[in-house]
Order: C-alpha cells, then sequence, then structure tokens
C-alpha cells in the first residue's frame, strides 16, 4: 500500500480531522541532499519556533516543512533531539510542574533522547513521505474515539497486549515522536502545556505516534475489519462512522429507511 493510499484509508474511514503527520529525523546528508532534491517544494520556519508549530504546517496546511537546528526555539524540543545537553535552563524550566529542582532534573534525565548526530528534522502529511524514503514516525493529532480505534488496530497487528504508552512533563509532540522511534512503539499521550498552546490543540486532541515501520501493518489491519465487518467502526460494526456514540443496544435510537 502507497503511503497516498494510507492516508486516504485513514482519513475516509477514521473521519480524521488533521492530516497524518511523517516524521523524518535525518542524519545522513546524502539523505538530506536526496530529500531536497525529490521535494517538489519543502518549507523552512521564517523565525526558530517549536516542534509542534512545524507539524501545524503538514497536519493542517499539507505541508513539508524541513528544519535544522537554528528553526528550532524550543530548548524542551532541543534537549529531546539531541541537540543541546542538560542545562540549569532546562531544570528550571521544570520547576512549575515538580516539587524541587533535584526532582525537575532527574525527571527531564529520564526522558527519551534521540542518538547525537541529528542533522534535520522533516515533518510532512504522510501522503507524501516518499520524499524522504519512509517516515521514522506518523503522528495523529485526533480524538479519544479515533486513537483508540488506533490503538486497538495497532495491537491487533503487532500481538501487543496491554499497550504501555510513555507520558512525559512538557514534551508531548517532540519527546511523545523520540520515544516511540527509539523504542519502536505505538504511544498515545495528552498535550503537554506547551503543545496545547504553541501546538493549537485547543480542539482537546489525543497524540497517537506509531512507529513508521508498522504502519502500514495497522492500516492493513484496518482494512481487513473494513472488508470483514463492512465498516471501519468497533463501537458499532457496519455503521459508517467510528466515533458514533449511540448505545448498540438502545430501542429508541433507531431510523426507518424508506424508499
Amino acid at each position: 500500500m502507497t503511503y497516498s493510499e494510507m492516508q486516504k484509508l485513514l482519513m475516509e474511514e477514521l473521519r480524521l480531522y488533521h492530516y497524518p503527520i511523517a516524521v523524518k529525523f535525518f542524519y545522513d546528508p546524502e539523505k538530506v541532499a536526496l530529500f531536497k532534491e525529490k521535494a517538489d517544494e519543502y518549507h523552512l520556519p521564517l523565525k526558530a519556533m517549536t516542534f509542534c508549530q512545524w507539524e501545524l504546517a503538514a497536519r493542517m496546511k499539507g505541508q513539508v516543512v524541513y528544519s535544522e537546528v537554528d528553526g528550532l526555539g524550543c530548548g524542551n524540543a532541543k534537549y529531546c533531539f539531541g541537540w543541546k545537553e542538560l542545562d540549569e535552563g532546562e531544570i528550571k524550566g521544570h520547576a512549575k510542574y515538580v516539587k524541587d529542582l533535584e526532582q525537575a532534573e532527574r525527571f527531564v534525565l529520564s526522558k527519551s533522547r534521540l542518538p547525537p548526530g541529528l542533522l534535520g528534522i522533516a515533518v510532512a502529511p504522510l501522503t507524501k513521505a516518499d520524499i524522504f524514503e519512509g517516515p521514522d514516525t506518523v503522528h495523529f493529532y485526533c480524538d479519544n474515539m479515533q486513537a483508540y480505534h488506533l490503538a486497538v488496530d495497532y495491537m491487533a497487528a503487532t500481538d501487543t497486549h496491554p499497550l504501555q504508552t510513555n507520558i512525559t512533563m512538557n514534551s508531548s509532540a517532540c519527546g511523545g515522536n523520540v520515544w516511540s522511534f527509539v523504542n519502536q512503539k505505538f504511544n498515545m499521550l495528552p498535550a503537554c502545556s506547551g503543545s496545547y498552546n504553541a501546538g493549537k490543540t485547543e480542539r482537546g486532541e489525543i497524540n497517537v505516534i506509531i512507529p513508521g515501520s508498522q504502519i502500514e501493518a495497522v492500516v492493513n489491519r484496518l482494512k481487513e475489519r473494513i472488508d470483514t465487518l463492512g465498516s471501519s467502526a468497533i463501537t458499532r460494526p457496519g455503521d459508517g462512522f467510528p466515533g458514533a456514540d449511540i448505545c448498540k443496544n438502545c430501542p429508541l435510537i433507531v431510523f426507518k429507511k424508506t424508499k
């Protein structure tokens, strides 16, 4: 299945509001050059901003964004991406969440980090992931029931149960993608205080992150369910809407077909 076909199926069957985001971490300068050559166009941050703001362009406008460290204005994301070491500013930046600075330091040190040597990062709608030879992670901004459907299909596709996710302070988008990539596991977590406002998640979106190496298996499982049950909905098999909140046994909410 192509990435374009995957995105089309996910958007239509899960009624996604945002495009799934393909995230790519570049360590090889030749692959950076190849990406730039293959991309019809890509965008650079005009000013340094947050990683979750890069993702806005991909999930809302369908744009490809590429940046290196100079385009990232978030110290927390720089730490997660291995672009800075732990410093006093990073510890103090977590002070409002914790009991004391000693706890803040321990909590920051417990976050997953990318291996050293990262050159740049690209984010794009999943349909365009071929320009960098496939994503390292696929990041969904979705509602509760869409997240549940993705989680269920992931568990079935990868024979994983129960799912254990990773929530950290102040790094949902950046740290969430890093943890999923480093551990090659599904991640589901709420918006952090930074991504809630900077990343524009005022609709209450949930972050679902799936390793790029596993996304095709998850989409194939979704397609398998559609072929078997007649629709993508787990809540009401056969219903065309995955989040229908009508009790399946309710005798009152029934519609009669007429000519």
